[in-house]
């Protein structure tokens, strides 16, 4: 067998026996040469030199002249022609204190984490800024892709419009009614070609808000005029009031906060350091406190001080919950032992993400404390925004405000022909411009 040990053939079966070696699995092998990283430079010849008048061992790094050559052009380096130009004043700095929760807040909570927004960030005051601040919602993006291009006016493009509106949560009811007038007027020929029924879907959606966008307003005979903010976990509410703060306080309003939202975790100093930072002064008694007891007092203190506006925070709470829907019931009685009409505006804010969740939060809300106004948060990034429909058409409660960005002034007074130029395609994208 020319040499072949028998013991080599049995090795894949009987371990450890035959095995060669260098060429087992538990061999040893030993490298030809080591790595590269613990190869050792040859030695350089030392050369000798005068350092500082000693001589001394000179090891050569590398030509003089080339380090001379870097050294002049970094001090030659093109200095710029004109210095970045010093933030102007009137640019708006963020007015939102660190140390926010984020369950509260959302994504709201952004405009608190930074001190100096770029300007561009902030939307531009009046009209300007809704557009690019709804573009990306799914009522925006689902009606882009309805009517791009050269829609034919048939059937089919009236069921695409269904589509989106029901996609968009603006709600069965309001969907259809839509949706069968504008049947009726393409079958009546009033409409020469998509530009012209867009037209007449925008005239629709904006007369279906025009009655509830009412702005609020405070009475001069009402002082102090309590303001009591409600709604679920998470959709705002101590960021819509630090907002409201920074809006009255440019209104040239006193006013004073109440800590009422004495149950999440440092929500009390959330609402302080807002205050802190628009120089308003907050009511608070600590953590797990009365939420009504708070609020009595914070009353009475504006009554003291003659403080025209009186904002009080409360506690995010599930609509669901009967027990905790009865302490808002305890607030509002507590308030009217000092002021029988107080309070005198009862806000809801609701998160633009909810989607048809916001219908049952209403009406849950509204049986308990009687709701008079609503604020609509979140709009910008992913929110639908058909809801605002839904809940104009079912309720008819005033919308207030609407929240399109982070920052404190992109809580705008809701304006329904800006919102809803927003969400619709521009009519500049079609050829005739006739929408």
């Amino acid at each position: 067998m020319f040499g072949c040990s028998q013991l080599n053939r049995v090795s894949r079966t009987r371990s450890e026996v035959g095995r060669r070696p260098s060429r087992s699995a538990t061999g040893r092998r030993v490298p030809r040469h080591s790595p590269p990283m613990m190869r050792t430079a040859p030695a350089l010849p030392e050369r000798r030199g005068f350092i500082l008048g000693a001589r001394t061992t000179v090891i050569p790094c590398g030509p003089f002249s080339i380090i001379v050559r870097r050294m002049v052009s970094w001090f030659r380096r093109k200095k710029p022609d004109a210095a970045a130009p010093a933030p102007s004043a009137e640019r708006p700095a963020s007015d939102a204190p660190s140390g926010i929760d984020a369950q509260d807040t959302g994504s709201d909570a952004t405009a608190l984490a930074s001190d100096a927004p770029p300007a561009a960030a902030a939307a531009a005051p009046g009209r300007q800024g809704w557009r690019e601040r709804l573009r990306g919602s799914l009522f925006a993006r689902s009606f882009g892709g309805v009517f791009s291009g050269n829609p034919r006016l048939d059937d089919a493009l009236l069921d695409e419009i269904e589509t989106s509106l029901l996609t968009a949560d603006v709600g069965v009811t309001a969907s259809t009614a839509i949706v069968e007038d504008l049947r009726k007027r393409m079958k009546a020929r009033e409409f020469s070609d998509a530009a012209a029924l867009l037209g007449a879907l925008r005239a629709d959606l904006i007369d279906m808000l025009r009655p509830v966008a009412v702005p609020l307003r405070f009475p001069a005979d009402v002082k102090p005029f309590v303001l009591l903010t409600v709604g679920v976990n998470g959709v705002g509410k101590t960021t819509t009031i630090g907002k409201l703060a920074r809006r009255y306080r440019d209104e040239g309003r006193s006013l004073m906060l109440a800590a009422g939202d004495t149950f999440r975790a440092a929500a009390v100093a959330q609402l302080q350091a807002w205050g802190a930072r628009h120089q308003v002064p907050v009511i608070a008694q600590g953590q797990n406190a009365d939420a009504a007891s708070v609020a009595y007092d914070a009353l009475q203190a504006a009554q003291a001080r003659g403080v025209e506006v009186l904002i009080a925070d409360t506690a995010g709470r599930l609509h669901t919950q009967q027990g905790l829907m009865a302490e808002l019931g305890k607030i509002r009685r507590v308030l009217a032992k000092l002021d029988p009409a107080a309070p005198h505006e009862v806000l809801l804010v609701v998160d633009g993400t909810t989607g048809q969740n916001a219908v049952s939060q209403l009406r849950q809300f509204h049986a308990a404390v009687g709701v008079t106004g609503l604020v609509v948060t979140k709009l910008d990034g992913t929110a639908k925004g058909g809801v605002v429909f839904a809940l104009a058409r079912e309720f008819g409660i005033p919308i207030r405000y609407a929240g399109i960005g982070e920052q404190p002034e992109d809580l705008r007074e809701f304006d329904p022909v800006a919102f809803v130029d927003a969400l619709l395609p521009p009519r500049e994208s079609f050829g005739n411009g006739n929408a």
